[in-house]
């Protein structure tokens, strides 16, 4: 008997090791000081498929040098650039000997591009095949695709989690570019088709949609509730709200910074809204569970749905209920800041200037972090290393340095050590 439990603990430690450095990588991080990919890890943060890459377990990201890189953007928009990366990683694990022992010397897998949903049929795949001479090549599932691209050599190899590969050019088809862009959205237009109508009525009749325009320019992320959310029972009725109050709450539905959900699904700590002010007040956070991800108000909480239109530095998302910000609806409301000069939306609060009374007791025990102001500019292909957003952050600031990235790696890793050292204590008595 006390065989079998030393058997099943030591399993059990093996099981959590695993799954604790599962997904431990941190892309742009890897490609950090090599300068000949500074565009490519670039366009990684900007269009934060970092993050995505970060979320997964195994995956191998094909990477193209800064000349390569030069030649694909040239006349793309970001949404394109977006999907580029995207199908230029693939969700398998794949390093120098798996690519030279395929099966039958072809193979097709899955790339991120695949999991956005826009791929028609099997475009979101790759077929990597073997040629004659050693080289291995990679192209498009699409009929008849052609070999646009080969395998030059391996960057970085975390076996089975994590392989960066350099390859000699992008690989694409017909259909893959000309993704919506925000540019060209009429933004009303993409929300009533996303069966968010009431919502996009109330926002027109406010006004805060000149807000949500001049904000589309510098960042913003819009979380719409769908016209469900208005017909729940446990609705407030916000025919009672004063005008000021209106407007605080449709700000309170949008983040002064680009968040895809794969951001979001990182993302640490209080964000501030569109409504936050200085107090720290009209902040939301955000609650992930496998690929669920969910806002909390503090009242109650709204799943993230599905995303309308995603254009860094714009996105927009819909959620299944209305949000409920505290300050109005949690039962002694502070009043709420009144609407800013619209059409303006401040870079340091991008909130109402009207002052508003301290927070609460309650609120005021809780220190806020202050929202930074990201650049959004497309960077142009740099001789020394770009500034790279850490991947944990929801919308990094583009100053952000890869210091940054390993001092959070490193406590990462002392956070796992302890969390190991615990579990080593617990399960002692039985081994």
């Amino acid at each position: 008997m006390a065989a079998s439990h030393h058997q099943r603990h030591l399993i059990l430690l093996v099981l959590f090791l695993a799954a604790a450095t599962a997904s431990a990588h941190n892309i742009t991080a890897v490609l950090d000081g090599m300068p000949e990919y500074t565009l490519y890890n670039s366009y990684l943060s900007e269009t934060k498929v970092c993050d995505e890459i970060n979320s997964r377990s195994t995956v191998t990201c094909l990477v193209l040098t800064n000349g390569a890189m030069s030649s694909l953007v040239s006349n793309l928009s970001l949404a394109d650039i977006k999907n580029a990366l995207r199908l230029l990683t693939l969700l398998d694990y794949y390093d120098e000997k798996k690519l030279h022992s395929l099966h039958s010397g072809s193979e097709l897998t899955t790339t991120l591009y695949q999991t956005t949903g826009d791929a028609a049929g099997n475009m979101g795949h790759v077929n990597i095949t073997n040629l004659r001479g050693g080289k291995v090549a990679f192209a498009s599932a699409a009929p008849g695709a052609k070999f646009q691209s080969t395998y030059t050599k391996r960057i970085k190899e975390e076996p089975y989690n994590l392989s960066v590969l350099e390859v000699s050019d992008p690989i694409t088809f017909p259909g893959l570019f000309g993704s919506p862009s925000a540019a060209s959205a009429n933004l009303t237009g993409l929300l009533e088709k996303a069966g968010c109508k009431q919502f996009a009525r109330l926002i027109v009749s406010s006004g805060v949609i000149k807000m949500y325009q001049v904000a589309m320019d510098k960042a913003l992320t819009l979380f719409a509730p769908n016209d469900e959310a208005f017909k729940a029972k446990d609705l407030p009725d916000l025919n009672k709200l004063t005008s000021a109050d209106l407007v605080a709450l449709l700000q309170y539905h949008a983040l002064p910074q680009y968040a895809p959900k794969a951001s979001l699904k990182v993302a640490k700590g209080d964000i501030p809204t569109l409504a936050s002010n200085g107090a720290g007040k009209y902040d939301l956070s955000v609650v992930s569970k496998g690929d669920d991800v969910s806002l909390d108000t503090g009242v109650d909480k709204s799943r993230v749905a599905s995303t309308v239109l995603d254009d860094t530095p714009t996105v927009i998302h819909t959620v299944d209920s209305v949000l409920l910000p505290r300050e109005l609806f949690g039962g002694a409301p502070s009043p709420a800041p009144g609407p800013g000069p619209v059409g303006d939306v401040p870079a340091a609060a991008p909130a109402p200037e009207a002052s508003a009374p301290a927070p609460s007791p309650k609120a005021a025990g809780k220190k806020k972090k202050k929202a930074k102001s990201p650049s959004h500019s497309p960077p142009a292909p740099p001789a020394d290393s770009p500034d790279v957003a850490p991947a944990d952050a929801p919308a990094g600031d583009e100053a952000d340095n890869a210091d940054t990235k390993k001092n959070g790696a490193t406590a990462a890793v002392m956070t796992f050590a302890a969390t190991v050292a615990s579990f080593a204590l617990a399960v002692a008595p039985f081994l």
